[in-house]
């Protein structure tokens, strides 16, 4: 029985630029994460809103670094097919807002990702996450009044 390596190469490399892309995302750079995206990229959060287009992304990205400036996620499970990789894992930050000392901002849920990759780039990258956690926070800080 003869396998198919190229396949298996393909899957590997997939992978391989998932798992930078999560780096990245750990290290706050918008640009960096830019770099492994497509020009056609869409990125779909956990309710279903997407952002289409890598400049858009990468403004969106940087919006979010300001909301949750130590945004990180922990990959536990990958599984890979063809051109998608699943993740399955941990998300967590810390919320950016003015409030009282006392109120804890940090937060972690369960993760999913789903990642669809064309020419070794994220074409899509989907967010499946319980945002109850940031929810509760939000609903803690004082708005402020303008």
């Amino acid at each position: 029985m003869r396998k198919d390596h190229s396949l298996s190469t393909s899957r590997l490399k997939s992978v391989d630029v998932v798992l930078e892309f999560m780096k990245r995302i750990n290290q706050g750079d918008p640009d960096r994460l830019a770099e492994l995206m497509s020009e056609d990229h869409t990125f779909v959060d956990s309710l279903g809103g997407a952002v289409r287009g890598k400049e858009r992304m990468r403004q969106g990205w940087k919006q979010y670094y300001e909301f949750c400036p130590d945004y990180w996620v922990v990959h536990e499970t990958i599984i890979a097919q063809d051109n998608q990789v699943a993740i399955f894992g941990v998300a967590g930050g810390t919320i950016a807002a003015q409030h009282d000392p006392g109120l804890d901002t940090h937060w972690r849920t369960p993760a999913a990702w789903l990642a669809v990759l064309e020419n070794d780039l994220i074409k899509e990258w989907r967010v499946y996450a319980d945002n109850k956690p940031v929810y509760d926070i939000l609903a803690k800080v004082p708005r402020s009044v303008d």
